[in-house]
């Protein structure tokens, strides 16, 4: 089991293939198993490198609030990036983990050579859409805290996050997943839409045609970024990746084959 002691965590990641680099963020309670139906293709032709994000399975989960935060996850990612010895890499991510792509290449620019951005959004612009969101996310922290994972599992907060395994899913740390309810998924402004129009790198927006929360989003961040192409994938949800992963492997492979 690959770990580092990385941003004063241990932090579980794997590496496949060889190439230029590409790293892919998983989803709120999902790990780098979340990714299984792109390790084979993916890596024939990249460096793949994935992670469990802090608060996540194999990584470590803080006990402190204080340990958790956008930023933090930021700092994890360029943590684990120079850990492997990556340079300009190709970051994506899923939902949460497209977020954290996005704070990533706000922060660290040159280090981004392309984003993949998949079944996720930039957060709200309306004070009342973003309160509505993070007492959302509030409900799910005080879920976790008080009955657990088991509770999670059953309740429909766990309904988009079914690309992780049932027997995986309850060997998270409720705690960890509560803090990250709080301070990884409540983006606090709007900062990440504001960057939008200044993302000067190849940018892929990737949605499941029927993941109706982020297909305004995704419809939204593609319409932002300069020369972003957009891809809907029929049949496919929230996990788009897992839903239809033929399609989301040449979806992106073709984009990124492209800019080679």
């Amino acid at each position: 089991m690959p770990t580092a002691q990385l941003n004063g965590i241990r932090l579980y990641y794997e590496v496949h293939g060889q190439g230029q680099p590409l790293v892919l963020l998983h989803g709120f309670a999902g790990t780098a198993e979340s990714w299984k139906p792109q390790v084979a293709g993916f890596s024939l032709r990249y460096r793949l490198i994935l992670y469990d994000a802090r608060g996540h399975w194999r990584s470590k989960s803080p006990k402190s609030a204080d340990a958790y935060s956008i930023d933090i996850a930021v700092e994890d990612l360029r943590a684990l990036l120079d850990h492997v010895g990556a340079g300009p890499t190709i970051v994506g991510g899923l939902s949460m983990g497209g977020v954290i792509a996005l704070a990533f290449y706000a922060k660290y620019p040159e280090r981004v050579r392309a984003l993949i951005l998949c079944d996720t959004g930039p957060g709200f612009r309306n004070p009342e859409r973003r309160e509505e969101w993070r007492r959302q996310r509030e409900e799910v922290a005080r879920l976790l805290e008080r009955e657990g994972m088991k509770a999670f599992a059953r309740s429909p907060h766990a309904e988009l996050d079914y690309y992780t395994a049932p027997d995986i899913m309850l060997q998270h740390d409720p705690q960890g997943l509560a803090h990250v309810n709080r301070k990884v998924l409540v983006v606090p402004d709007a900062s990440l839409i504001d960057l939008l129009p200044r993302v000067a790198v190849p940018t892929l927006v990737l949605v499941g045609a029927e993941d109706r929360d982020f297909r305004a989003p995704a419809d939204y961040m593609a319409g932002k970024i300069p020369g972003a192409e957009l891809a809907v994938l029929d049949k496919a949800g929230h996990g788009a990746n897992v839903d239809q992963p033929e399609a989301f492997n040449r979806a992106v492979l073709d984009f990124l084959d492209q800019r080679r």
